[in-house]
């Protein structure tokens, strides 16, 4: 059974990867990646030799386009699957201002008013969102 816990901090080299809540103009930003029909929050693994704070600016760049923004840490968490648990960092940007999205692996952003229901990772981005909402980095 896949959970998802919560944490005001982690050891650094425990974080694997960086998630990013992000909205721009008060509307919700949704990656939708080349080879799936759902969406997902901006975000990835880490790279060696990067700290995730620099991990999550990639990733936001390589998966939106962002080119200005206010990237603010909200949580440690991890998704523990049986006995397997991995550690990231979640993160809340406010993206000001975009450039072309990279040629890479995101097709196209979306701007939600709403929540989208098609999401990638059903069982763990809507916890991810509702405890950014929850510690108040979401108005």
């Amino acid at each position: 059974m896949l959970k998802v816990n919560f944490y005001e901090s982690a050891k650094d080299e425990l974080f694997k990867f960086a998630v990013i809540v992000a909205v721009h103009n008060k509307k919700w930003v949704f990656c939708k990646h080349k080879n799936r029909n759902t969406y997902e929050c901006p975000g990835g693994h880490r790279e060696p030799n990067e700290t995730i704070y620099e991990t999550a600016k990639r990733e936001l760049w390589e998966e939106t386009g962002a080119k200005k923004y206010r990237l603010k840490p909200v949580c440690a968490y991890s998704v523990k699957n049986g006995t397997e648990e991995t550690y990231g960092m979640l993160y809340f940007a406010d993206i000001l201002e975009f450039e072309e999205l990279p040629p890479l692996e995101i097709e196209k952003i979306e701007l939600f008013d709403q929540l989208p229901t098609d999401w990638t990772y059903p069982l763990i981005q809507p916890l991810l969102i509702e405890q950014t909402i929850k510690l108040h980095l979401i108005k």
